[in-house]
Parts: C-alpha cells; structure tokens; sequence
C-alpha cells in the first residue's frame, strides 16, 4: 500500500473514532457557549446576562452536562417546571416571561425521534433560566423596591439560586419545593385568589359599555343607566344575585343604593350613596385594570420580609389604614390612619423597628418647618412661640428664654445654631403619645389634637409621619407584654406629668407599605386611589421587561 493512502485511511479512521465524541461534546459545548454568552434567541426576553454567574455555578459542577434531560429525554422535574411556567399567570406573574406558551412546541420537537445534543442543550439552558427567573420574581419580586425609591431591603433574603435548582433538578416533586418560595402570608393568599376572580370579572365585562355619566344622580333620582349599574353591580357582588331588576324601573331607589354604598366603601368612596363624578370613574373604571392593580399588590408583597420575629404593625398608605397582627397574621387591631401630603411631604415606603414609646413627648420642630413655617410667623410677632406653647432650646436641648426673641436668636434660629420644640400638653402637634421606631426619614407614628381629619375618606394631610385615630388602643396593643401598663394608666400619663419613655423589652417590626388593592379577612377586595403615583412607576418599570436593573 502506497505511503499517502496509508495516510489517508488512519486520517478517516480518525475521524470515524471522533465523530462519536464531536457528537458527545456537542452538548456541553452549546450550553457553554450560551452560558458564556449571557443570550439565548430562543427566549422570549433574550438577554438573561444577570443570571449569567449563576449559571456558570449551576453548571460548572456538572461539567456542563444536561441536567434536565437523560438519554435524550426530558426529565420528570423538567417536565413539573415547565407546568409552572405555564400556570404562572395564576400566582400573578405572567406564564410569557418563562416562555409559557412555547414549550408545547419545544417538547414536541425533542420527543419526535432521536433529538439533537444541540438542541437538547439549548432547551436545558432555556429551563435553567425560566426557573431562575421564576424562583427570583415570585420570592423578591421583579423590581428591586429600591430602583423605586422604596426603603425596603430584599438583599438578604435573596436565594442561592445553583444550589436551589441542584435541588430542584434532582427533587421527588419540584412543585412541593417550589410552592415555598413565595411569601406564607394570608393577605398575599387573598390577593390570588382575588386574581383569578376579577380575571373571570374583566372577561365577562369586556365588551360592556361605561355607564353613562353626564350629571350626578342622587337618591331617588329618575337614572336610564339602572339596569347596566345593577348588573355591574352584581357581578362584582356589591348587590346580591337574588335582587332582580325591572328593565323598566328607570329610578336610582332601593337596593341600588345599597350596592352602590357597598362599592363606595370598597373602593375608597364616601358611601353616601349619591353617584358622582368620583364615583363613576370607579364604576367605568375596566375590569382589567383592577386586575393590575392586584398584581402590583402581589408584587410590592413579595418585597417583604418571609417572617417576622414578633407580630409586626403594618401601615398601608393609600388605604389610610393601619393593622396591627397577631402571632397568626391576623388583624388584631385596625385603625385609621392620616398621611403625608401626596403633593409635598410623601410618607416613605420602608420597613423598621418600633423600640419605645413617649407619653406627652415633646415635639421638636424638624427644620424645614422650622425655617418655612415659623420663622416668618416668629420674625412677624417675637411672642408668637410663648403664646402658643413653643420654646427655644439649644442643640443639647437646655431652654433659652422664649419671650423676648432679639436679632441675635432669630439669626441662630436661622442657622439652627438654635432650635424650636413645642412642650407636652393637649395643644401639642404631636399630640400626648408617639411611637419611635428609629428610621433616617424620622417618621414615627403619634396621636394629635386634631380629631376631624379622621372622618375623611382621603387622609394624606401631615408633613410624613402617621397620626393615629386610637393611640391608646395602638399603646395597649404595643405594651401589651408590660401588663402595668393598663389603658387607664396610659391614659393618666398623657393627661399630666413629664415626658415619659416606655422601652420595648422587644423591638415591633413595622412595615410602612404602598397598596391600591387589599383582600379582606371577609373576603371582600378593596381598591384604592394611587395618591403618590407609585402604581404608574411600577407599570412602567414591569413593562421594561428582563433583565430587569438588580
């Protein structure tokens, strides 16, 4: 045999040995290379680079070898994820961002005959990242509450996301671990369940007409909208389905009144029953964003913490409403709240630790108010502080003499080389008790002299910090491990004496949320006006799509 066919035929059996091991390589080198490259087409959102560290960890350990198919078949965990994927609009995400609707296609394609290491590899990696990104957005959420500008911390609670799909990969029942991840709250529950049914409401509404709305009606006033206004008002359950309505009664009387009185409190409304212009933009308001509005509230709720170490005291801004819960997460007490002003002084979104309590505390005047509001009043008339209850201290907090405001103290007062406080007693801004939960917006929630303001359906009045309708009620509840510390005794103390601090043997965890739909304990759904226009961030910052800013 001639030398160069010699050649020739070791270099063909060469080839022929390797093909088998090209062939077997095929895979390992695709997932690398996708990995690598942060970017798989075959995604609906394309781009998963933030993931990118955590896939070289899922697969470096396993050489980059298959981990949701063996012999060329999909796996029974792969085959459980992907049945999430597709359900996950029911938790309140949405089943496209975890390619929902195409894996039918893409288990089709690797069941028909023997399928490809390629594309076994390309389907792997498309699993690894919808899981990943799956696990993050119904654990943490989608947004990062702080690209919002909400003081809520979601680092430390954040999944070692290898690890977890190792344990996924290889788990008796994927969908038992995964049922885990997402807050064990009943509120959170409620809203789900809320979900799937305004999403039933919006469908069988979608094509209706708005009411018409060209004047306010009143009670008793002839209306032509009563029939549309009584079956709108029975889908949603504000008039009982055993109310019938005469197409040919055109008058706003009877149950009508009281289904609309319904739907007014459950929306934020004065429920006087009188139809106005405030009233019919809820009414006309779609089904569907009503569906919105409890998806936001799902995802602001996976902002917070998994558990709570002690019953914590929850605010919801927009509802105005504060909640104090029990060690089963069930509201102990209630009670309205009033706000900072939507247009000026916004309450911060943050979470904190209650750790004492003041009985007839001072106030002492924050700057800004200090500067903008009393200084023109005090330059204007040098008594005005004595005569209403203020006095001038020192950064240590000793009294300068109040009565006679010279040239000199204004220009310190000017400089805050001097401070203003007001003293305890019943003309006291802050009212006779404050509850301090340290925080860098010095929020804290108090009582005041001003009771009025409480019976308005919209609260958002104060410069940030929360005034409370029931103090003692909230007081008792927060002492409630002191027990000598009855309502009475609370009571006493605010009426007389000097400033007293109660410190907590426990710090109360406190969740100053934002919210335009809650789900009751009675089951009844509440929605609610977006006062600081949070809710249209959040709109606009979920509709950016992935990778979503970390």
């Amino acid at each position: 045999m001639r030398p160069f066919v010699r050649v020739l035929l070791l270099i063909l059996v060469a080839v022929l040995v390797a093909l088998p091991v090209l062939a077997q390589d095929a895979g390992p080198a695709t997932i690398r290379s996708l990995v690598e490259a942060g970017r798989d087409d075959d995604l609906r959102w394309p781009d998963f680079s933030d993931y990118r560290k955590h896939l070289v960890n899922f697969y470096e350990p396993l050489n980059y070898a298959f981990a949701w198919s063996r012999n060329g078949k999909v796996t029974p965990q792969s085959l459980a994820v992907i049945a999430l994927f597709e359900s996950a609009d029911v938790k309140g995400v949405n089943a496209v961002d975890y390619d929902g609707s195409r894996w039918g296609a893409r288990l089709q394609a690797l069941s028909s005959g023997h399928p490809d290491d390629v594309a076994l590899a390309r389907f792997d990696v498309a699993v690894s990242t919808s899981l990943m990104r799956y696990i993050s957005d119904l654990h943490i959420g989608r947004i990062n509450p702080r690209n919002l500008r909400f003081e809520l911390d979601i680092e430390s609670k954040k999944y070692y996301l290898p690890k977890l799909l190792t344990q996924i990969k290889d788990a008796p029942d994927p969908a038992v671990m995964l049922s885990q991840i997402e807050p064990p709250y009943e509120e959170y529950r409620r809203l789900q369940r809320a979900l799937a049914m305004y999403r039933q409401l919006a469908a069988d509404a979608a094509h209706e007409a708005p009411l018409p709305d060209d004047k306010t009606i009143k009670p008793g006033e002839a209306y032509s909208g009563t029939v549309q206004l009584a079956r709108m008002l029975r889908r949603v359950g504000d008039l009982p389905a055993t109310v019938k309505s005469d197409p040919k009664h055109r008058v706003y009387d009877g149950a009508l009144i009281t289904a609309v009185k319904r739907f007014q409190s459950r929306h934020g409304l004065q429920p006087d029953g009188v139809i106005s212009a405030k009233t019919f933009r809820a009414l006309n308001t779609p089904l569907s964003f009503r569906v919105k509005q409890i998806q936001w509230a799902l995802e602001r709720w996976r902002w917070a913490p998994m558990e709570f170490d002690t019953p914590p005291i929850i605010v919801n801004i927009p509802e105005f409403v504060l909640r104090a819960w029990n060690e089963k997460g069930e509201t102990q007490v209630a009670m309205r709240v009033v706000v900072g002003k939507a247009y000026s002084h916004q309450t911060p979104v943050f979470a904190a630790a209650m750790q004492y309590v003041v009985l007839r505390p001072y106030w002492s005047v924050p700057p800004s108010i200090q500067a903008k509001e009393l200084l023109p009043k005090i330059a204007a008339s040098p008594g005005y502080l004595a005569r209403n209850g203020y006095e001038i201290v020192t950064p240590d907090g000793e009294p300068v003499d109040t009565d006679h405001v010279d040239s000199d103290t204004l220009a310190k007062l000017r400089s805050f080389a001097l401070q203003v406080r007001q003293k305890p007693g019943a003309n006291n801004a802050l009212g006779l008790i404050k509850f301090i939960f340290p925080n860098q917006n010095n929020v804290y929630f108090h009582s005041t002299p001003s009771q009025e303001l409480f019976s308005k359906t919209r609260r958002d009045f104060s410069h940030g910090c929360i005034r409370v309708e029931d103090p003692v009620a909230l007081a008792q509840w927060v002492l409630r491990d002191q027990p000598q510390w009855t309502a009475d005794e609370i009571r006493s103390h605010m009426k007389d004496g000097d400033p007293t601090q109660i410190n907590l043997p426990k710090p109360i965890p406190i969740m100053i949320i934002y919210s335009t739909a809650s789900a009751g304990e009675n089951g009844e759904v509440h929605f609610f006006e977006d006062i600081y226009g949070h809710d249209e961030t959040l709109e606009n910052a979920l509709a950016a799509g992935y990778p979503y800013p970390a």
